[in-house]
């Protein structure tokens, strides 16, 4: 091999490294992605690395577990109720004598027994933990915070509610699906 062999053989390395590196810049920054500034999603259990003694809303929140919405509930907005159960439409129907659908019906849902709604197969852990309950406010209002951690084993994939406002007007709107609508607490 002479001289002009090698400088040919290291030209086309570094040609190439060159090449590699342009198109990894320039892929870099047509396609960048920023990370958003809060996440999407809340994941039931706070976030990462937050823990018990976590610094999130979501780690304390849920360590503490649901504030009492009772004392919200004469005063909760059934409309904006209405716009939060927008997030349950894709899995429960909320008319009188309407269909199943992942979940069940949820028309009449407060006062009624849980895990007893006809028509429905319900998970083994919600049949369990519903023995002999009834849908109150301060059951439904702990499902609703966090599902998944109310009923260990749950179906539901629902990460849960975790603003008090909105789950009290949530709560009030599922009241107001009833003929007769139990009583406030």
């Amino acid at each position: 091999m002479n001289a002009m062999e090698i400088n040919k053989m290291i030209g086309a390395v570094l040609g190439t490294v060159f090449a590699i590196l342009t198109i990894s810049i320039l892929s870099d920054a047509i396609f960048d992605r920023p990370a958003p500034e809060k996440p999407g999603y809340v994941l039931a259990g706070g976030e990462a690395g937050g823990g018990e003694a976590g610094g999130g809303e979501a780690g304390g929140a849920a360590a503490a577990g649901p504030e009492d919405i009772k004392a919200l509930l004469a005063n909760a907005n059934i409309e904006a109720g209405a716009t939060v159960f927008k997030k349950c439409t894709s899995c429960h129907t909320a008319e009188k004598g309407g269909a199943n659908k992942v979940g069940p019906n949820l028309f009449g849902v407060i006062g009624r027994g849980v895990g007893t709604h006809e028509g429905f197969s319900y998970s083994a852990a919600m049949k369990e933990y519903g023995a002999g309950k009834s849908w109150d406010y301060d059951a439904l209002n702990a499902f609703l915070f966090a599902p998944k951690g109310a009923v260990k084993g749950t179906a539901m994939g629902f990460a849960g509610v975790k603003k008090t406002d909105e789950r009290a007007n949530l709560v009030a709107y599922l009241r107001s699906l009833a003929d007769t609508p139990v009583p406030l607490p």
